[in-house]
């Protein structure tokens, strides 16, 4: 479990980048971590992994405190960044070098995975293409097995096949000892995927919420234009109508659109909240 309270921290003491945020990951979900770039998403996940520390409030993994950087908490938890790195070994060589770090490896599991995500492995690693490196490392993260998993823009680079195998593979490797925690600003890579929504813009919290919440909360429709609803909290003309999200006054049921769901959250935040608090 990660448990993060009042949370603060700054680059400058003029300007913080977030204040007293408090949050909690618990294990058996995949929590999707949505906002525009530089709303401090990758500072999140890089305060939680040790490398970046807080100015103020206290981060617990699973009973560690990240910033002592113990072997201990490091097995347990891998972060994937968006830019990756490989160095020019062949695969082979890699998992001699790197999979002893992680105890719970599984060398089936990652040569499976690698299938899977349609890596090529007959090259040295840094000949691969950038999305061939990435996929690479994500096989390589999920069979350490750690308890912990952070991603941030993991789709960056990947083509749509890749991202449908990605999406895929997550799902399937989800179990009730892992927290999984995907950052990213590509909010439609993440649908059928998580199970928890969080939305951060300039530092703060403007949603915290599993989807079932979410759909009892809010309503996804098409409308005609000459319909009025006082609760439409973001509107989207398309071909069919025009695409609604609006307070789930009658308790209907409706499938959620990620996208839809960041753009009125962040344009109308306030109204969300207090549908939220209700």
């Amino acid at each position: 479990m990660i448990d993060i309270r009042n949370l603060s921290f700054g680059y400058s003491r003029k300007k913080p980048l977030y204040k007293n945020l408090d949050l909690i990951f618990e294990p058996g979900n995949i929590y999707g971590l949505l906002g525009p770039n530089g709303a401090g998403k990758s500072t999140l996940l890089k305060t939680i992994i040790g490398l970046l520390f807080p100015t103020g409030g206290t981060i617990s993994v699973n009973g560690y405190s990240p910033r002592k950087r113990l072997p201990s908490f490091l097995e347990t938890i891998y972060f994937i960044p968006e830019e990756v790195y490989v160095p020019s070994l062949s695969v082979n060589r890699y998992i001699d070098l790197f999979s002893k770090f992680y105890s719970a490896f599984n060398r089936n599991q990652f040569f499976d995975y690698l299938q899977r995500l349609d890596v090529t492995t007959e090259k040295k690693l840094n000949a691969l293409s950038f999305g061939q490196q990435k996929k690479f490392i994500i096989a390589f993260a999920l069979a350490c097995n750690t308890k912990i998993l952070l991603l941030d823009e993991p789709t960056n680079g990947l083509d749509i096949p890749s991202k449908k195998r990605f999406r895929k593979l997550i799902a399937s490797v989800l179990n009730e000892d892992r927290t999984i925690l995907i950052s990213t600003h590509q909010v439609r890579d993440l649908d059928n995927l998580i199970d928890h929504v969080i939305i951060i813009d300039n530092g703060e919290l403007l949603l915290n919420a599993s989807l079932s919440a979410i759909s009892e909360k809010l309503c996804f429709k098409m409308i005609d234009d000459e319909t009025f609803y006082s609760t439409i909290l973001y509107e989207e003309e398309s071909l069919k109508g025009k695409a609604v999200v609006m307070e789930n006054i009658y308790r209907e049921d409706s499938k959620i659109n990620l996208e839809h769901l960041f753009n009125a959250v962040t344009e109308k935040s306030e109204e969300v909240k207090e549908i939220f608090n209700r």
